[in-house]
């Protein structure tokens, strides 16, 4: 499995690398759209939905997409839309919250039959759009930066697998008292810690490369343990999520990480808070 995991980084981490600087913005936006599809894809089989239906899903996320890229015309509509989906996470933590302490969800994500087996309300799928398209608006945002877009772009994901890697680390070496063990026994609060950690020496590192000054690199910085943070969430939520569906992983497209969604649901829970703070700071004008 381990060798897998490191063959599939090994192949797919410098073709990425290489899109984020070499692709133009709009270009890029496709790129990543093809990645959101094939996360809505994986979302709209946790849902139990039939091929056909599937199908009409993706056409959702698309017009979600497309809308967005009309509504960020408007004056303040970017940020409107990331506080949004940043609210979604915040109320996504309470979720995850309820699951720790009861085992439950609330009736709107769905409910359990006689058999235990789990069937998502129609607002689930809902759901799948507000977690995929803000997150796909942002790294697009920021991609299309003019100073620094693809650095920042970059700086986003490291501190994702920065934060994803810390916490590997240090759980393995310190972690005993388990994070949320109903939702995600394998995380701890010791490898939250690491996590924030290594956040924070991204965001250093990156402030300054960029040859920020003192006090935009302090913000910079908690920005980067606020990202970190919500990194987390992100994760816990889609473990609550197939947990609920009972699967251990969201699909098998990627040979030893899983499906899609697997790899990409922290960055749909720190990207708009990374892409909206930096608007707030105006590093992204």
């Amino acid at each position: 499995m381990l060798k897998q995991r490191l063959l599939t980084i090994a192949i797919l981490l410098p073709i990425f690398v290489w899109c984020v600087f070499a692709l133009p913005t709009r270009h890029f936006a496709l790129l990543i759209a093809f990645v959101v599809l094939l996360g809505a894809w994986e979302w709209a089989a946790l849902m139990g939905l039939a091929f056909a239906r599937r199908l009409a899903y993706l056409a959702l996320i698309v017009a979600a997409m497309v809308l967005c890229t009309w509504l960020i015309s408007l004056p303040a509509a970017r940020e409107l839309l990331l506080a949004l989906a940043v609210l979604w996470w915040v109320l996504a933590l309470a979720l995850i919250g309820r699951f720790q302490r009861s085992g439950g969800v609330p009736a709107w994500m769905g409910a359990g039959d006689a058999g235990g087996r789990f069937h998502p309300g129609w607002l689930f799928g809902i759901l799948g759009v507000v977690i995929l398209v803000p997150a796909w608006l942002a790294v697009v945002l920021v991609h299309g930066a003019p100073l620094h877009g693809s650095a920042l772009v970059l700086m986003l994901m490291l501190l994702v697998w920065g934060a994803d890697s810390g916490a590997y680390v240090a759980g393995r070496l310190w972690g005993r008292k388990r994070l949320a063990s109903q939702v995600s026994p394998g995380k701890t609060w010791a490898g939250a810690y690491g996590g924030m950690t290594a956040a924070v020496l991204v965001a250093l590192g990156g402030g300054v490369w960029l040859g920020l000054g003192w006090m935009a690199l302090f913000a910079l910085t908690l920005l980067g343990v606020v990202t970190a943070l919500f990194s987390i969430v992100g994760d816990l939520f889609e473990s609550m999520v197939k947990r609920l569906a009972g699967v251990k992983d969201s699909g098998r497209l990627l040979p030893g990480h899983g499906g899609m969604l697997d790899r990409i649901d922290s960055v749909t829970a720190a990207a708009p808070v990374f892409v909206l703070g930096l608007l707030w700071q105006g590093v992204v004008p």
